[in-house]
């Protein structure tokens, strides 16, 4: 814990139409091009990963929260028996027993109790923290750890209760003497079969309406610093190990269809280090040789940890583990903090989002290195305990009551389901009228009445991810494509939209932003015609933009007629206008796609509403055979034209080399590092590397170059500031993949229409 002071399903897909206006004074930039291919198969996204922390029952209604989770340092000891926690050091170490209108019926009527059934009220799963500490608050009293009376005077006390101190002396010197029976009790795995067999009793088990959740503890890394009063040793692996295997058994034995959640990890130094390393090291300086780590044989934390859960398995027959949970606080200068900061901070803040999953991203912080949290996690589990689910059952980008929070927030939330995070829950909640609350609400509730982002999350990729995200998914109830666009650049921005497998039709429009933090507003339709358009994003803003299936604009179901002959002219190594004569229809021609024949397949390459297309991103010395269609505004789809074969004039020869690499790897998913290597004496001024997957690979995301794949074929084609590669020098790219088998590595290369070795 930290305190916070619409699909249309058609065949083929074209561009264009008319964009949702900016306002009158805005002077928009041309942004990056979007792209969503709706025909892929896609993944399905867990609905947990829309979960918070202590929210209101209004809040927890309006957004149809999934999963709401009773956690944080104060949980550690709470004792459900007599309704009280203890606040550990978050404050002064006390016992403050919960508000309760008849504490005689206790433990019936309990906070958690209460918690519970709100949940049941709203339709939410719930999440609880077991106490594996061994300690739990000894009674119905206030009480101190340090009282100031009993061990002398202290750094700090608590202004409304004064005897009670912060364990430190005056001069900042720890208290080490004082007695944990003060405010604590010991307990054991029964006192937590005795609380499920209590929640059992009034709710039902996890397999009906009753705590489907159990998180084993809190932060357990961070016992000898937040709950010091009652821990003064950091917890080390063998500890954790033999704690998870009681607390957890009893778990599965009180309810076997409950889940359970571990090790509850503060951050990314909870993968690495033991709370023993973590105590020890901080206070020696022993980072790079740990004792604990090395007493097991090298091994970070968070493998030895799953090695272990999955030999209890092996051995015992049942899994006593379900999710790796690790918490993530971004540690970058006051991206955390309730405030949004100044510019430089906003900026950081947005940026710092690609922490969970860009492995070229350097984190802005001490951590001064990659962290691709999500990857990480995904690889650790499966290589360590397959099966095992991914949790973060805290994380905060602060800034709640300020556009930047939510801006930042939405991009997590959209990362999170691109990515195949399993459960995730926001600390903590924020207030209704909050902005964060809004970009919330983007997902689940965009329109007040239910409407919601798709379930099936879907490839969607911007030419520039740090100035607009986008991300995607088809929504099962009525078959509509969803799709967020979260413009983070600070600047009105115009871009293309392109949607492979999206016909005619009108989009709604439903927009969160800067112009307007009360709420989202419902803004004017867009018109899509043949799978595209150009729509104006502005500045500070979360669009959601929702396409309706079968939108096909009226009755009309006559087909236009064939365009004609595409002609050829202004040919070049890499581009060529087409001309073609126009194709008739009863009800009028509304655009044309032009495709690129690959032996029998169609390739959409471009569209327009006119009759000519300058194609570009073409290989030099290079035959392609093109065909046009025609489309009216139901969508209908015309015969193809007869086909033109043009080839390309050949391009300067380059002399290169190409490095392609896969760094990670994971079931269905990859990361590829590629490396473009001028081995010539000349520069190489603008690049197009393009080759074939011949194993089912496939582009999810792409950095540092603009991405298409069209079938098998994937093409990189240089951005603004890696354009030039100097003789000698080199440019790296890459790219997060999908895979449905192993299939090979890529051999052949070409770059600018000629062969680059490898």
């Amino acid at each position: 814990m930290r305190l916070r002071t619409a699909l249309i399903p058609v065949a083929m897909a074209g561009v264009i139409a008319t964009g949702v206006p900016l306002p009158a004074t805005a002077a928009a930039a041309v942004g990056p091009a979007l792209t969503v291919d709706a025909t892929a198969a896609g993944h399905s996204i867990s609905p947990y990963i829309y979960g918070m922390n202590f929210a209101d029952k209004d809040l927890a209604s309006d957004l149809r929260l999934p999963v709401h989770r009773w956690g944080g340092n104060h949980t550690t000891r709470y004792n459900f028996r007599n309704d009280t926690t203890n606040r550990a050091s978050d404050w002064y170490f006390e016992n403050i027993p919960n508000d309760n209108p008849d504490p005689g019926s206790l433990p019936n009527g309990s906070e958690t109790d209460r918690f519970v059934e709100q949940n049941r009220a709203t339709g939410t799963q719930t999440i609880l923290t077991v106490p594996l500490l061994g300690q739990v608050a000894k009674d119905r009293s206030r009480a101190c750890g340090f009282s100031v009376q009993k061990y002398g005077p202290q750094q700090s006390t608590d202004p409304w209760s004064p005897d009670c101190g912060n364990g430190k002396t005056p001069d900042g010197t720890p208290i080490t003497d004082n007695d944990p029976a003060d405010t604590s009790v010991e307990v054991g795995p029964q006192y937590v079969t005795d609380w499920i067999n209590h929640l059992k009793s009034r709710y039902g088990g996890a397999a009906g309406e009753g705590v489907r959740f159990y998180n084993l503890d809190n932060e357990p890394d961070l016992w000898h610093s937040t709950h010091r009063d009652v821990r003064r040793k950091g917890l080390g692996y063998d500890e954790l190990r033999d704690l998870t295997y009681r607390y957890a058994a009893a778990v599965k034995a009180a309810d076997p269809a409950a889940k359970t959640l571990g090790p509850v990890g503060w951050g990314l130094n909870s993968i690495f280090y033991s709370g023993l390393d973590q105590d020890v090291c901080g206070r020696t300086g022993c980072w790079s040789d740990p004792p604990d780590r090395a007493a097991h044989g090298g091994q970070d934390l968070g493998p030895w940890y799953l090695d272990r859960m999955r030999a209890y398995e092996r051995e015992h027959g049942t899994r006593i583990l379900d999710y790796f949970d690790i918490h993530l606080y971004p540690q970058q200068s006051g991206v955390h903090s309730k405030e949004a900061g100044d510019a430089a901070t906003q900026e950081r803040r947005l940026r710092s989002t690609r922490q969970l999953w860009d492995p070229t991203y350097v984190d802005e912080s001490w951590i001064n290195r990659p962290v691709q949290m999500i990857p990480r996690m995904r690889k650790l589990v499966d290589d360590h305990y397959p099966g095992t689910k991914l949790a973060m059952t805290e994380y905060s980008w602060g800034a709640y009551g300020h556009i930047n929070g939510a801006l930042a927030q939405a991009d997590v939330l959209g990362i999170f389901g691109r990515e195949d995070m399993d459960l995730a829950s926001l600390w903590t909640a924020p207030e209704s009228n909050e902005p964060v609350a809004h970009a919330f609400r983007v997902y689940r509730n965009y329109d007040g009445k239910g409407g919601a982002f798709g379930e099936t999350s879907l490839p969607a990729v911007s030419e520039d991810q740090g100035k607009l995200a986008v991300y995607a998914a088809r929504r099962a109830s009525d078959d509509a494509l969803t799709v967020v666009v979260i413009n983070k650049s600070g600047t009105d921005l115009t871009s293309s939209v392109e949607i492979n497998g999206a016909g005619s039709g009108t989009a709604e429009v439903h927009r969160y932003s800067a112009g307007h933090l009360d709420g989202i507003l419902r803004e004017n339709d867009q018109t899509v015609t043949a799978g595209a358009f150009t729509a104006g994003f502005p500045a500070d803003s979360i669009t959601h933009l929702v396409l309706p299936p079968g939108d096909s604009g009226g009755e009309d179901t006559e087909a236009p007629t064939a365009p004609g002959e595409p002609t050829a002219s202004d040919i070049t190594a890499d581009r060529v206008t087409l001309s073609w004569p126009a194709a008739t229809d009863n009800t009028g021609v509304t655009g044309y796609d032009v495709y690129r024949l690959d032996g029998d397949t169609p390739v959409k390459v471009a569209a327009t509403t006119g009759t000519s297309q300058t194609i570009t991103s073409l290989q030099p010395d290079t035959a392609y055979t093109f065909a046009v269609k025609a489309r009216d505004a139901a969508g209908n789809l015309s015969p193809a034209s007869p086909g033109a074969t043009v080839r390309t004039m050949a391009g300067p020869a380059q002399q290169c080399r190409v490095d392609y690499t896969v760094a990670d790897h994971w079931p269905g998913r990859f990361t590829a590092n590629v490396k473009i290597i001028n081995t010539g004496d000349e520069p190489i001024d603008g690049w197009l590397l393009s080759w074939d997957f011949t194993g089912g690979q496939r582009v999810d995301q792409g950095w540092a170059a603009q991405w298409k794949q069209r079938g098998t074929t994937v093409t990189a084609q240089n951005l603004g500031w890696n354009a030039k590669i100097a003789a000698g020098a080199s440019t790296t790219i890459g790219f997060n993949g999908s895979r449905t088998q192993d299939g090979p590595a890529p051999t052949a290369f070409t770059l600018n229409g000629h062969a680059c070795g490898t």
